[in-house]
């Protein structure tokens, strides 16, 4: 079955669903004037960083899934730097110190060279359930939040949201 296969075995969220959303935020951050406002205020691109997407929902979510291909397309587009997440930059710094010991001099990455963010990505992703009396429909509304914020300012400069609303039908099977 190829990749982009749309599936929705569960009714509960699932890769179509991160598919979309991605989409859809890609969409939404690379259209919205911030982008524009900051080449035209800093005559430069502006570089990004993806923090923490928290699952607020009681599911399994990992909201890697989506982030990672807002970073794809961010550095494929050429509008938009990314650098590292902080998890990533930790493992980074780590091999740059270990060649500082280990590497010639001519070949070890220098310290102090590491590009700032000018903005990070936040968020979250939610869900309410919402169950039938007789237990046969399940209703799930799930909302994924993300924000640009300034690192020097904390203002934030752009705020996309992405709804996904499922119907589950129990059926009885007979086995």
């Amino acid at each position: 079955m190829a990749a982009d296969t749309q599936t929705d075995l569960s009714g509960r969220w699932n890769d179509t669903d991160a598919r979309l959303v991605a989409e859809e935020m890609i969409d939404d951050a690379l259209s919205k004037p911030w982008l524009e406002n900051f080449r035209l205020d800093n005559n430069s691109i502006p570089v990004t960083m993806v923090g923490r997407v928290r699952n607020e929902t009681m599911e399994h979510i990992d909201t890697e899934i989506f982030t990672k291909e807002l970073e794809r397309a961010f550095v494929n587009s050429g509008m938009v730097d990314v650098v590292a997440s902080l998890s990533e930059t930790q493992q980074i710094r780590d091999i740059r110190s270990d060649q500082q010991s280990y590497a010639s001099y001519e070949t070890a990455a220098a310290l102090g060279k590491e590009v700032g963010a000018d903005y990070v990505i936040i968020g979250n992703i939610s869900s309410i359930i919402d169950e039938s009396s007789s237990g046969k429909e399940i209703s799930i509304f799930y909302t994924v939040n993300l924000e640009m914020v300034d690192v020097e300012t904390n203002r934030k400069a752009w705020i996309g949201n992405k709804k996904i609303k499922k119907l589950i039908e129990r059926r009885k099977y007979r086995g």
